[in-house]
């Protein structure tokens, strides 16, 4: 487990670097000065004043120079001032990422439940019970999520008024957005939870239990369900990524605060150091999740743990 968790680790440095370096050449890449956005457009400072906002942030140093400065810095948790926001990185997304992953974490919450229960109630059903619950989530995973939190708002803001339209003023607000973040995801957990479901169903474990008066629900509860989670654990720690990438959109349609927004005004602007800064968060989210999957394999299955083989 040591051995494992030291080797992820070397492997998330590995990503953060991968990240940030492609990063790094590909603002570099974009057209536009970056001097004009700094001092707020083109034309506003003289020569001599930009020659001093070029020298304060580095930018009349050679490209690697500049590139070994940020990486140098990035090290020690400084990725630099936002042009857009003249404050730190850091305090930047610490602000925003909040929001988002309150929505994130409840869409995700929210998917786990929605797909654990329609699972057990529709794993081993009549063919068309399973039918309908198939076809419904094949239209949830081909719509996206912003058609999805568009249909949300006309029916249950504009049409019924249960909940605020924009903003993130109080717990009201947050229950379309989180719904629309969760459904597509709620959809492919549960078809994989299901068939995972009845695949257990069949095993001869299945009627040892039976056998031992257990009833239907205990045995999908207690037992089933468990030898689903492998690879639920799977596609759901997979998705968890796809959430927060997922919640820009959701947050630019519901109007809330977020990385969302921060995203698309660092992107508008070609603020460097703040797309430099969310892409090495999301390297390393991803990172971590997938280093928190690997270590619950073994909570959830002993054989993995044990190193015997599944």
């Amino acid at each position: 487990m040591l051995r494992q968790v030291g080797r992820r680790l070397l492997e998330l440095v590995l990503v953060l670097w991968g990240a940030a370096t492609i990063t790094f050449i590909a603002v570099k890449s974009i057209p536009g000065d970056p001097v004009a956005i700094i001092s707020g457009g083109e034309n506003i400072v003289d020569a001599e004043q930009r020659a001093v906002v070029t020298a304060a942030y580095g930018l009349d140093q050679p490209l690697i120079v500049q590139y070994l400065r940020y990486l140098g810095r990035a090290f020690t948790g400084d990725i630099g001032e936002s042009y857009a926001f003249r404050s730190p990185v850091v305090e930047v997304i610490g602000e925003a990422i909040v929001p988002t992953l309150q929505l994130a974490l409840t869409g995700f919450v929210l998917a786990i439940l929605i797909a654990t229960v329609t699972a057990l109630l529709t794993s081993g059903a009549r063919p068309g019970v399973r039918f309908l619950a198939s076809g419904t989530e094949l239209v949830l995973l081909s719509t996206p999520v912003y058609w999805i939190g568009i249909i949300l708002l006309l029916v249950f803001s504009f049409w019924l008024g249960w909940f605020p339209v924009v903003g993130a003023d109080g717990p009201g607000s947050l229950v379309l957005p989180a719904l629309a973040l969760s459904l597509p995801l709620a959809a492919i957990i549960s078809q994989v939870m299901r068939d995972g479901i009845e695949h257990a169903l069949d095993q001869p474990f299945a009627l040892t239990v039976r056998s031992r008066g257990v009833g239907e629900i205990g045995l999908r509860v207690r037992h089933a369900l468990r030898h689903s989670l492998l690879a639920v654990s799977t596609i759901a720690g997979t998705m968890l990524g796809g959430v927060l990438t997922g919640s820009i959109l959701t947050e630019t349609v519901f109007g809330r605060p977020g990385i969302g927004q921060i995203t698309l005004l660092g992107i508008s602007s070609r603020d460097m150091p703040l797309i430099l800064g969310l892409v090495v968060l999301s390297a390393l989210l991803y990172s971590l999740i997938n280093l928190v999957i690997d270590l619950g394999y073994a909570l959830i299955d002993p054989r993995i743990r044990d190193g015997v083989p599944a």
